[in-house]
């Protein structure tokens, strides 16, 4: 190790356990009464492992043994560590939304580190939420921090086809629905979607934002590709508990990563490899708790001068995130937009990004393209204005049918979702390949938590017809291992009266991607006299945790992040004496 050892009386955990008065006395012996001699902790720094394990997410029912070899790594290198369990998020089972739960993630992470004698975290997410969550909040409390991806499960299998989780759920879905596969293909299918621990293993908005920590240089190098079940996994962990250590000896906050640099990198990464739209949101949110303003116009400034490398589903064609992983990873993808990139930021392994990614090379020019043979020469998102969307929308335009970037059609309209299911495939709506599904109240607060409701249904006899693309419009947000021209996260949503709550049955609509435009062709006088006749629905909760929700969610554009996390300001580290 490099830096300078801290003393102990430097340590942040001394005022709990170093002093001569009675609370020190009574943390030592309660820390006896769990087992530890003193030689184990007093003067060594105490490392927090913030583990999201539970029984019911699959995307991290391995972390219970990762935090084991964190726990190595962290007594390799001198530390002393302690596991506590926080909020699994689960983005299978957890309903209506995890959105709803990300920003109380973030609370509970913020308010355990700042409570509690420990000197650094680790950090134990990947399911898409859960990455954010544990960022935001370790960002409000600025401890030296190190984040350890779950990593992505292995490649599905069905009769000799590689399936992506997510993405063939999809697929596969409506082809039940048109008729061409059977309740016998379904039942098999359902084993080999997912077939071991992690989380999807397409560029979903897992991979999407464990790929934007390593940007960030939150993890060691190569952590968020290695899939879940790898040996390889086991020794990142092990190697991030022996990292944290270090960067508590070097004094290196978190705030020492989290900038407007590295912000800028994380969004050229994303844009790069065609992840989802759900990380446009997460960015923000991440940003504004370390300080840093992000907007939808810097991600729509970047995506002009980033082209698409990864050729991953659903933003690719062909390969998965195991592939991505061994044709060079991160550190591969990196190496081929160096010259986009802030080479001279701090990461948790190196004193520069720069020197990270020496020696990185690609093995597979299939996976990770060259730039002179890109999967789309534009950033994957697309930012959306117009009438429709003031405060911006966006649109995965690399995962949508060329033929729809350009469209106008008469809209359709949905005021919620359960509507929208039961009635959607109702001949007396006159749905047509070209008509513009819009589905409202599925917003922050409208959803609520804004759902990932995006990916509206094509109707069956659409499906029947051939159709597999139509432009829908909504204020919800779509898995990151869906595809289509759907335009979401429209802002301000419909549910506090924004302009999409005003659109009927019949208007017409041009979505126009070239242009970044999304156009209600209906003047300004009519959609007045439509606000004036407009009513606020009642609020989704009366009381609780919603209510709380209800009253302080931001929208999607700014984050969707908590108003009262998200402003300025200082906390005192608690007096523990």
């Amino acid at each position: 190790m490099n830096a300078p050892r801290k003393r102990p009386e430097e340590l942040r955990s001394h005022q709990w356990y170093g002093t001569d008065g009675l609370r020190s006395f009574s943390h030592r012996a309660r820390t006896r009464q769990l087992g530890y001699l003193p030689e184990e902790h007093l003067g060594k720094p105490v490392v927090a492992i913030l583990n999201t394990w539970s029984d019911i997410n699959p995307c991290h029912v391995h972390l219970r043994d990762r935090a084991q070899a964190v726990k190595r790594g962290v007594w390799q290198a001198g530390g002393f560590p302690l596991e506590f369990p926080v909020a699994t998020l689960s983005e299978t089972f957890q309903k209506p939304t995890p959105m709803l739960y990300r920003n109380l993630l973030a609370m509970e992470t913020e308010e355990l580190l700042r409570s509690y004698p420990v000197d650094g975290a680790v950090l134990m997410g990947g399911c898409d939420k859960s990455t954010p969550a544990l960022l935001m909040g370790a960002a409000s409390v600025d401890l030296p921090t190190v984040f350890v991806p779950a990593g992505p499960m292995l490649p599905g299998h069905w009769r000799g086809e590689v399936l992506g989780s997510g993405t063939d759920m999809w697929k596969y879905w409506d082809d039940k629905r048109a008729g061409l596969i059977g309740d016998c293909e379904m039942a098999e299918l359902e084993s080999g979607l997912a077939r071991s621990p992690g989380h999807c293993m397409t560029m979903g908005t897992a991979s999407t934002l464990t790929a934007a920590a390593e940007a960030l240089g939150v993890t060691v190098p190569g952590a968020s590709s290695i899939p879940a079940v790898d040996s390889g996994h086991d020794r990142m962990a092990a190697r991030s508990g022996m990292r944290i250590v270090e960067q508590v000896h070097k004094g290196r906050r978190l705030s020492a990563l989290l900038t407007r640099e590295a912000f800028e990198d994380a969004v050229t990464t994303v844009l790069g490899l065609g992840g989802s739209t759900n990380a446009v949101i997460h960015l923000i949110a991440m940003a504004g708790r370390a300080g840093v303003r992000l907007t939808l116009d810097d991600f729509d400034r970047i995506a002009r001068t980033v082209p698409v490398l990864a050729d991953v589903r659903p933003g690719g064609q062909r390969y998965l995130m195991e592939d991505f992983h061994f044709a060079g990873g991160l550190p591969g993808f990196l190496s081929r937009i160096t010259d986009l990139l802030h080479l001279d930021r701090p990461t948790v392994s190196y004193d520069t990004l720069r020197e990270q990614l020496t020696g990185a090379q690609v093995h597979n020019d299939d996976v990770i393209r060259t730039r002179d043979n890109p999967v789309a020469s534009e950033g994957g998102v697309a930012v959306l204005r117009g009438n429709l969307c003031p405060d911006g929308a966006v649109i995965k335009h690399i995962a949508a049918e060329p033929r729809l970037l350009r469209h106008t059609g008469p809209a359709v309209v949905f005021d919620d979702y359960r509507t929208m299911q039961r009635t959607i495939n109702d001949p007396s709506l006159g749905i047509t390949a070209d008509s513009v599904l819009v589905l409202r109240n599925a917003g922050p607060k409208g959803g609520p938590g804004m759902p990932e409701y995006g990916m509206l249904p094509i109707p069956d006899h659409l499906l029947k017809q051939g159709v597999r693309d139509m432009v829908r419009i909504s204020d919800a947000r779509m898995s990151g291992t869906s595809y289509g021209a759907c335009v979401l996260h429209v802002a301000p949503e419909s549910y506090i009266g924004g302009p999409l709550a005003l659109v009927r049955t019949g208007d017409l609509i041009t979505l126009d991607v070239h242009a970044r435009s999304l156009h209600l062709h209906v003047d300004d006088a009519e959609l007045d006299r439509r606000r004036a006749a407009w009513t606020a629905p009642p609020a989704r909760y009366e009381r609780g945790y919603g209510a709380l929700y209800n009253e302080q969610i931001t929208q999607a554009d700014t984050g969707c992040d908590f108003a009262f996390l998200a402003r300025p300001g200082t906390v005192p580290d608690p007096y523990a004496g």
